[in-house]
């Protein structure tokens, strides 16, 4: 969660938006005014749906929307931006004026908001000493003491901006650097690409010790809290550093993130409707977080610690839903809010058709071993000792490491990280094409391994997120220490970087069914725990005859267990099922196609249900309503509440 402007994209000499200290409000054009916003991200909603999702905000009431940068986003390598498309955020903001909404723009560089690395670019990483989120010298301040590259990122078209608030940094009181001189440095970058007149102000846990290291002279601080909070007793905290001037919760809590492994968190309706109508009724202004989640499409999601990653939805038990549905909760707080202010007349746009599709057979393809001309065209790096993932370039997804075994390991054999955890964050283990079982951060440190000296050890290491919050979020990826055999550390390693996505898109359609029928060892493992990580193909076609399709729809996995899926080259995300708790992944119509089969790619890590070489039971089926909690995974046929899932340690 993090800062922002407030921007209007009106004529900026008729317009005037500042504190009226005299009698704690907002004065917009002179007149009183406070606003009632939500947050949403552009970049968790595609942006076919940008209007349908900024439109249900305005019927809801909401004048305002509040939305981050994501610097990685737009800046995936050192100088390079992309700007176009999902990535349009000019676009975005003129959308929204054109809705009639003012925009609270939060632009980092730091966002949180259970975003990979809490929005900063991996690349920073590649100086291992970094610290993020200070002014050390050379360090974080670099990349962003280049104007033109900053400026670049945030390319708004400044003369069509009228009222500027901001806010950034994001809660960076609750950081353990407490570097002043780092906030100074941003307020003063933002100055200078969005002028003088911009009203800047931090936000920050309504808690007295983050304030004191968010805060800084000439912003203003507002607070955050969630509907559990006591309103009271949190304003006093905002009070206690801003005496006078408007009451602000920046970041009035709807819901909750969800984390793998967890129950599907929810904050019930009554108690948020109930909050929302105690800060409006004392005048405050707020910005609902979240108005709408969306979806972390990709390998966009972030995580926390102790590590634990968030799933590919980000519904967060919002108004609206992950798919852009008006919820219960929706009517709820647009109620409490037409008490207090009009609210737009005229029909609110209908939550979106979905459709089953029904069951798609997939077929194997190649396990990622048998595909390696294919995932890593250039070629493996060799290095003595493993190297992380920023070392051999890779950001995102998926690397394999390959070494031999010294001895022979016939009595199972421990292997494991010479440092507490190691490994980060899960690794696939397997010697000469025999699955030996899942290394896993924080949770399972050492495996037994069996083989012949001189055998192949694969180690497919998945970077499931990086941290987003906290003290940790220089999170490196990768083997991030040496891999010991019981007492011997292994070295000469050949490392594969895998680029799954250009691989996906280059073989899209293309890629036929491999299956030698003889399941000898290189496609499954004796104990039927693991096979090796294998790709599966399908496709299949929308029905013709049937008006307004393709329509949106849900993906679910029954029998699978943990991997990754593409459609038509579009990286969904990652799923796990057996892990919840989401079921579902929510596939928008846009990516679909009635002109040609559409091409389903999956990535299975751990086992298929056709593993044994029952293929008819490989296969996805496409649902119209989603499955995020874990309490309806008895729907699922094939599942039952005996699933391991259901009971997590």
């Amino acid at each position: 969660m993090s800062r922002g402007p407030f921007l209007s994209l009106q004529n900026v000499s008729r317009r005037t938006f500042e504190l009226d200290y005299s009698q704690d409000r907002f004065l917009k054009d002179g007149l009183p005014f406070r606003y009632i916003s939500g947050s949403i991200h552009y970049f968790r909603i595609p942006r076919f749906y940008w209007e349908d999702r900024l439109l249900k905000m305005k019927m809801a009431g909401l004048n305002a929307i509040q939305m981050y940068v994501p610097w990685n986003f737009h800046e995936p390598q050192p100088g390079q931006y992309e700007f176009s498309g999902d990535h349009d955020v000019e676009y975005f903001i003129h959308l929204a004026h054109e809705l009639g909404l003012l925009v609270i723009l939060r632009p980092g560089p730091y966002i949180c908001a259970e975003w990979d690395m809490g929005g900063l670019p991996a690349w920073l990483l590649e100086k291992e000493s970094i610290v993020l989120r200070s002014s050390d010298p050379g360090e974080l301040l670099t990349p962003l003491k280049d104007s033109s590259r900053l400026g670049s990122l945030y390319h708004l078209k400044i003369g069509l901006l009228c009222v500027n608030t901001g806010q950034w940094g994001n809660e960076y009181g609750s950081y353990f650097t407490c570097d002043y001189d780092y906030l100074r440095f941003l307020a003063h970058r933002f100055r200078y690409h969005l002028g003088n007149d911009v009203l800047l102000f931090t936000t920050d846990g309504a808690n007295e010790k983050y304030l004191q290291c968010g805060t800084l002279q000439g912003l203003y601080a507002t607070v955050d809290f969630g509907a559990v909070k006591n309103v009271t007793e949190a304003f006093l905290i905002q009070r206690k550093f801003e005496p006078k001037g408007p009451l602000i919760n920046s970041e009035f809590y709807t819901g909750w993130l969800d984390h793998w492994g967890e129950p599907h968190s929810t904050v019930k309706t009554e108690l948020v409707a109930a909050s929302l109508y105690d800060l409006l009724a004392r005048g405050a202004s707020v910005n609902l977080y979240m108005f709408i989640g969306g979806t972390n499409f990709a390998y966009w999601n972030g995580a926390n610690t102790p590590y634990a990653a968030q799933p590919t939805s980000y519904d967060y038990d919002a108004p609206l839903s992950e798919a852009g549905d008006l919820t219960e909760k929706y009517f709820a707080l647009r109620n409490v809010i037409q008490k207090f202010k009009e609210v737009p007349k005229g029909p609110i746009p209908p939550s979106t058709p979905k459709f089953a599709y029904g069951k798609v057979a997939l077929r194997k393809f190649k396990t990622v071993t048998e595909a390696l001309d294919i995932l890593c065209p250039n070629g493996p790096v060799k290095s003595r000792y493993p190297l992380k993932f920023i070392q051999v370039k890779q950001y995102f997804g998926y690397v394999l490491y390959r070494t031999t075994l010294p001895r022979d390991c016939n009595d199972s054999v421990p292997i494991f990280s010479s440092s507490i955890d190691g490994v980060h964050d899960r690794a696939y283990v397997s010697v000469d094409g025999v699955p030996q079982g899942v290394l896993e951060r924080n949770r399972v440190l050492v495996l037994n391994i069996q083989g012949k000296a001189g055998a192949v050890l694969d180690i497919l290491v998945e970077n499931m997120g990086r941290v987003n919050y906290g003290k940790h979020i220089n999170d490196f990826k990768g083997l991030v220490s040496n891999m010991t055999l019981n007492s011997t550390v292994l070295t000469n390693w050949t490392i594969f970087p895998l680029d799954t996505e250009a691989a996906v898109r280059s073989h899209l359609g293309g890629w036929e069914a491999h299956d030698d029928g003889r399941h000898d060892g290189h496609v499954t493992f004796s104990s039927s725990n693991f096979t090796l990580p294998t790709f599966y193909v399908g496709s299949f076609s929308i029905p013709s005859g049937i008006p307004d399709l393709p329509q949106d729809t849900f993906i679910q996995f029954p029998g699978w267990t943990k991997g990754q899926v593409w459609i038509n080259g579009f990286n969904l995300g990652r799923y796990w099922p057996k892990q919840g708790p989401q079921v579902t992944l929510f596939v928008p119509r846009h990516i679909l196609t009635t002109s040609a089969p559409n091409n389903i790619t999956v990535l299975e890590l751990e086992l298929a249900p056709c593993s044994d070489g029952t293929t008819e039971l490989c296969a996805v089926e496409f649902v119209d309503r989603p499955v995020i909690g874990r309490s309806l995974a008895n729907r699922i046929p094939g599942w039952s509440d005996e699933d391991p899932w259901l009971n997590p340690l």
